[in-house]
């Protein structure tokens, strides 16, 4: 079998930068692509959460033209486990500031930065990539990138392109003047037509259009984006492109997420031990502030406190069911006004039942996971969530809405068959949710039917180890064979 050079460029990277999903994925599929045998560079900034490089540079420090200021910047080595391949940061602290994500145009001058320094590292290391695999807007440029580079760098002659769509709802879309600020200016060719006339530049659009593969993270939602619902306006080009699209469920890195291993639990436990997970509930509840027995129903989420997840829908539903049902809540994240105000409001009103722990904690994720009953996940759209498949493993029942990957992953219980993982309801509205969540306490309340539910969901396998082979056979396809714009 002959293995591939793949490179790889990612805003997230566990455990290097994390603020969602998208670095548990690319870290994941690039230590399943790298135990395979695959070459695989991962590029990625160097923020200032990170440690300061402690190695030489690859290369000399540059200079990067931005918004009529000059930039110095580096390439180094990353800290990173051998076991996700070499793995290298761009050093420029003016633009990678503290934070993952910034606002505005100075997105653009940062991730610009990176799609530019990552064709630079390979030209410095002398190594010619056969894929390039790109992931969101933020390194989508860099499929037109490509195909202008290989014009005059025999380096990338031969390399195609793959593009992973994880939320369609995030496009990258500036000014065409923003692109004359980062030197990209001449890449405009590369752009729809429509969208310079409109003087705007969609990132994501232009690489839809020129990558030589698309993915996005489950069966389900690389239908969804196909219509006008889900497409996010990109839909017809998406139906246009069909033909290179495909949906692969993100994968499981249950080294990192099962509750036999975990270090940030109360008490470890397994599917032979699922008793402890009471200890990891009381402890839950008691460093969230709920004063709730033992048998009270745990309701969870950990979620960006945005429209797309419903979090709306949750207010709207937790007060009557306060009201009407004995159970807590326990609420994970940031986000947006009026998201978040609601929340505050809420949890000042029922402090005996709702906690809302307004942070990123990945230590209190852990132990949502292990000490609530269900998670609810009340999504408008959801291209993947890995926080179901999570829950699952950890035996808390996932209550979902039918969308997305969380239609490919959960399946509604039937106690007549007794097959299922966990509650699914069909439509976004607090009808909807309350019929969804209403459901799981019923049977809760029925300790035979629910220790069935949760046995089935800590059985599942949503391992990388059946998600890297469908990635390592698209590789496989378009290596080397540059396709058509078509």
């Amino acid at each position: 079998m002959r293995f591939l050079r793949i490179l790889n460029v990612c805003a997230e990277f566990v455990p290097l930068a994390k603020a969602g999903g998208l670095g548990d994925v690319t870290s994941a599929l690039a230590s399943y692509l790298t135990d395979a045998g695959h070459d695989v560079v991962t590029i990625l900034p160097r923020y200032g959460l990170m440690p300061a490089p402690e190695t030489e540079p690859v290369d000399r420090t540059r200079q990067y033209d931005c918004a009529g200021s000059e930039h110095d910047y580096s390439i180094f080595p990353a800290d990173a486990d051998d076991r996700f391949g070499r793995v290298y940061v761009v050093e420029c602290p003016e633009l990678f500031g503290k934070e993952i994500y910034a606002a505005g145009e100075a997105e653009l001058h940062r991730f610009a930065l990176l799609s530019i320094a990552a064709l630079v590292a390979c030209r410095a290391l002398d190594w010619s990539p056969e894929v390039l695999h790109c992931h969101d807007w933020h390194t989508a440029l860099m499929p037109a990138m490509l195909r202008d580079a290989a014009r005059s760098d025999a380096l990338f002659v031969d390399t195609s392109s793959v593009l992973t769509i994880h939320n369609i709802g995030y496009q990258g879309v500036f000014p065409t003047t923003a692109m004359r600020d980062v030197g990209l200016d001449h890449l405009l060719e590369y752009a729809d037509a429509d969208d310079v006339d409109r003087d705007e530049i969609n990132l994501l659009r232009t690489g839809i259009m020129h990558a030589d593969a698309m993915t996005t993270v489950s069966p389900t939602h690389a239908i969804e984006i196909r219509t006008p619902e889900y497409g996010m306006g990109l839909d017809a080009l998406l139906r246009q492109r069909g033909h290179r699209l495909q949906g692969i469920l993100n994968g499981v890195d249950y080294s990192l997420w099962s509750p036999d291993s975990d270090a940030h639990l109360e008490a470890g436990y397994s599917a032979d031990t699922i008793g402890d997970k009471r200890r990891n509930k009381l402890a839950l509840t008691s460093e969230a502030g709920l004063s709730l027995d033992a048998d009270t129903p745990v309701v969870g989420m950990i979620s960006r406190l945005v429209l797309q997840k419903g979090i709306d829908l949750l207010v709207d539903v937790l007060p009557g069911l306060f009201d009407e049902r004995e159970l807590g809540c326990v609420v994970l994240g940031t986000g947006e006004p009026p998201y978040t105000d609601d929340l505050r409001s809420l949890a000042a009103a029922r402090p005996d039942r709702l906690a809302f722990i307004e942070a990123y904690d990945d230590r209190m994720a852990h132990r949502i996971l292990a000490g609530c009953d269900m998670l609810v996940i009340p999504s408008r759209y959801e291209p993947c969530g890995l926080t179901q498949m999570y829950a699952l493993r950890y035996g808390t029942v996932p209550v979902v809405r039918k969308t997305g990957g969380l239609a490919d992953s959960i399946r509604h219980f039937d106690p007549e068959s007794g097959a299922g993982n966990g509650i699914v309801f069909e439509h976004a509205d607090p009808s909807g949710l309350r019929w969804g969540l209403s459901t799981a306490l019923d049977w809760y309340d029925r300790p035979e039917t629910w220790g069935k539910i949760v046995r089935n969901g800590m059985a599942e396998d949503f391992s990388w180890a059946h998600r890297a082979p469908e990635y390592d056979a698209l590789y496989r396809t378009i290596a080397g064979r540059r396709a058509t714009t078509n």
